[in-house]
C-alpha cells in the first residue's frame, strides 16, 4: 500500500471540511478524488503533504506514519497546486532547478533533470523566459515540471487543469498518463467529470468532506445501474412490433415517439440481439440503435442528490 489513510478528519472552528475520510492507494494506481468545488478535495490533499494538521485519524505513505515532517517521504512527493507556485521573477530554467536543489539534487544530475522535466513538458525551448511572458496553460505545465524534477514516487496534482485552454488541457492528461507509465503513481483531484474518467483507475467520490463511494469507474457505474436503454429509430412502427419486442425476455416498457421507440429492460438482461431478431421478423429496418450507459455524472447525480457542478 503506498498511501494508508485511516478516518482521517478536518475541523475549522465549527466547520468540518473532511469527516472520517478514508483511503488507500495502490502502487501504481492513477487515483482519482472526484467533487464539487468545497468538497474537501484540496484540504484532503494539504493533509496528505503536511501542509494541514489533522484533528483525527491516521496517513501513511510507503509504508510510515507521516506527521509532515519525514524527509524520505517528502523526498518521493511531488506536489501540482491547484494555484500556479512558481516565482515570477526566475525564469523557467531557474524555477524548476529551484525545487530540484530543494530535494536535494545538485552538479551534473541536477542540470539533467532540469532538462529532463522541462523537455517532457515541453517548455525547453522556452527555458530561459519567465511565467509572465506564458501562457496559463505554459505556467500549469511548468508547475508540473518543478513538481516532477525530483522523480517522485507519488504525484499529487491537485485541479492542475482549472482555467486553461484545451490544448494545454489535452497536453497535460497526456502527461499524466506517460507519467504513471513511468513509474509514478498519481492522485488527481478535479471536480471535472471527463478528465477522472478518461485517467483514473480508481476514484472515489467526495461531498461534504465525505467518502460518498470508491471504485474503479465500472463498479462505481454498477452502484446505480438497475436498467438498460435501447433507443432505435425504425423504418416503421407498428402495434405488432412493440408487441414483439415487449415479449422479449427482460423487457419492462416500451415507449414510442413516431418512428422511435425506447425499450427499458432489466438489468444484465443480454436481449439486444433478441430485440433486433424481433424487429428484422416484422419487416422493420434498424436506422439506428444507440444502448444508454451510464456515466460518472449519472453516479454523482444518483448518490449526492446534485449535479457535479451544483
Amino acid at each position: 500500500m503506498l498511501l494508508e489513510i485511516k478516518n482521517l478528519k478536518k475541523r475549522y472552528k465549527d466547520f468540518v471540511a473532511v469527516d472520517n475520510l478514508s483511503l488507500n492507494v495502490n502502487e501504481g494506481e492513477i487515483y482519482g478524488l472526484l467533487g464539487p468545488n468545497g468538497a474537501g478535495k484540496s484540504t484532503t490533499i494539504n493533509t496528505i503533504i503536511g501542509l494541514t494538521k489533522v484533528n483525527e485519524g491516521q496517513i501513511k505513505i510507503f509504508g510510515k506514519t507521516f506527521n509532515g515532517t519525514e524527509t524520505y517521504i517528502k523526498k518521493n512527493i511531488g506536489v501540482v497546486p491547484q494555484d500556479i507556485a512558481v516565482f515570477q521573477e526566475l525564469s523557467a530554467y531557474e524555477n524548476v532547478e529551484f525545487f530540484g536543489k530543494l530535494h536535494g539534487l545538485r552538479g551534473a544530475l541536477l542540470k539533467e533533470r532540469v532538462k529532463e522535466a522541462l523537455e517532457f513538458t515541453e517548455l525547453w525551448d522556452r527555458r530561459k523566459d519567465k511565467p509572465g511572458q506564458y501562457s496559463g496553460g505554459m505556467q500549469r505545465r511548468l508547475n508540473i515540471a518543478c513538481a516532477i524534477v525530483h522523480r517522485p514516487k507519488l504525484i499529487i496534482m491537485d485541479e492542475p487543469t482549472v482555467g486553461i485552454d484545451p490544448q494545454s488541457r489535452n497536453h497535460i492528461l497526456e502527461s499524466v498518463k506517460k507519467l504513471n507509465e513511468m513509474g509514478s503513481t498519481v492522485i488527481y483531484t478535479s471536480h471535472y467529470m471527463e478528465e477522472i474518467e478518461t485517467l483514473c483507475n480508481k476514484i472515489t467520490i467526495i461531498d461534504h468532506g465525505k467518502e460518498i463511494a470508491t471504485g474503479t469507474k465500472e463498479e462505481l457505474k454498477e452502484l446505480v445501474l438497475n436498467e438498460e436503454k435501447i433507443d432505435m429509430e425504425l423504418s416503421h412502427i407498428d402495434e405488432k412490433i412493440v408487441n414483439e419486442i415487449k415479449a422479449v425476455k427482460g423487457v419492462k416498457c416500451c415507449e414510442v415517439n413516431g418512428n422511435e421507440i425506447v425499450v427499458t429492460s432489466e438489468k444484465n438482461a443480454q436481449n439486444i440481439s433478441l430485440i433486433t431478431t424481433r424487429v428484422a421478423e416484422a419487416k422493420s429496418k434498424i436506422i439506428s440503435i444507440n444502448v444508454e450507459k451510464p456515466t460518472l455524472e449519472r453516479v454523482f447525480l444518483t448518490l449526492t442528490g446534485r449535479k457535479l457542478r451544483d
